[in-house]
């Protein structure tokens, strides 16, 4: 256990740099009851990473010799972690990040989300939302930020490199954001729904999606320029995507989409049942460098990030937090993403394509 502690804190820069930024960030100020700031990291991982609960937890750290300390002063030590551990997590983060190269790094953009803990919060839909971004062939995170429900979905949470390849679902289709990725010279690939866009021709005018996809239901494929409308610049320009689905696909997502209205008491609209039969994307890659097969091939590779989420959830046991104070449940969910990156080095990324960095 010691060996591999010690080991554990390398990662982190050592006990000194440990014992620095929790300092910097206030977390431990005090030797009173835990005597180091790696007795403080060791007692919060135990705590947030077990089942113990505060009194069993201060009980265990009792008898290990790693602090005499309190139930209520562990919640207390505990509320003041968060900026810290957030510290760690970006510390963690930065190992092995390169910048954009020949083989163009490949950006997956998702989230999830764990509910808040308390009745008043349940009822009320209250949750903790992660903004995860996950590299390939890798498959390591390399950005994770903390919100509430108020924190929307956004492409321009994550920091893009020139050469980077963004991918994400549908709920990212926001022209804005779009517009800052490229700006940064990266490039993306978004899931978009039929509605989900002001589209316009090249002379500015409104483009009928549903035409264009009934047009091109002989050749199943799509591929045409497209201009996506803004408020206050002009139209983005990029290049749409659709790839037809085989009919069984199809009926399953039109019967989705069937529920989904009724449940809402909504008439389903022709259109919807037209496009649920299509994968519509928008992207800035060049058609000749990533033709559709190509475009197709890069978007499935976005389940990756949603396995990942899986993994943190199921393995690691990222859930609710026991605590209703927001300062406690931020360290309790800071902890579980600590573990699933020192976890990430001792793991492999089995079903990736070489071809995915190409």
């Amino acid at each position: 256990m010691n060996e591999h502690w010690q080991s554990t804190l390398s990662r982190f820069g050592g006990e000194a740099a440990i014992e620095a930024s929790a300092r910097k960030f206030r977390a431990f100020l005090r030797a009173r009851g835990v005597s180091c700031a790696t007795g403080l990291l060791r007692l919060s991982l135990a705590y947030c990473l077990g089942s113990m609960g505060l009194r069993l937890t201060s009980t265990w750290a009792a008898s290990a010799g790693l602090a005499d300390i309190s139930s209520v002063a562990l919640h207390k030590r505990l509320r003041k972690c968060g900026a810290w551990m957030e510290h760690l997590v970006s510390t963690l983060l930065s190992e092995g990040q390169k910048p954009a190269a020949r083989g163009r790094r490949i950006r997956l953009i998702d989230g999830t989300t764990v509910p808040k803990a308390g009745k008043e919060a349940k009822r009320n839909n209250k949750l903790w939302r992660l903004h995860c971004t996950s590299g390939l062939p890798a498959e390591r995170f390399s950005f994770l930020e903390l919100t509430d429900e108020k924190g929307g979905e956004r492409l321009d949470r994550t920091p893009f490199a020139k050469g980077d390849i963004a991918i994400a679902d549908r709920g990212y289709m926001h022209p804005e954001p779009l517009a800052h990725i490229l700006e940064q010279g990266a490039d993306v690939i978004v899931r978009a729904g039929w509605k989900g866009a002001r589209w316009r021709n090249k002379e500015g005018k409104a483009f009928d999606i549903i035409a264009a996809l009934e047009e091109a239901k002989g050749s199943g494929i799509l591929d045409t320029p497209i201009w996506i409308g803004r408020k206050k610049a002009p139209p983005l320009a990029l290049r749409l995507v659709a790839l037809q689905k085989s009919p069984e696909e199809s009926e399953r997502s039109r019967a989705k989409a069937r529920r989904a209205a009724q449940r809402e008491g909504n008439v389903i609209s022709g259109g919807t049942l037209a496009a649920a039969g299509w994968v519509i994307l928008v992207t800035s890659l060049d058609a000749g460098t990533f033709p559709v097969a190509k475009i197709g091939e890069l978007y499935q590779a976005r389940w990756r990030i949603e396995l990942a989420f899986k993994r943190m959830k199921s393995l690691i046991g990222l859930s609710s937090p026991p605590s209703e104070d927001p300062e406690a449940a931020k360290t309790w969910i800071l902890a579980h993403l600590l573990m699933v990156l020192l976890a990430e080095p001792h793991t492999t990324a089995p079903g990736i394509s070489p071809r995915m960095a190409a």
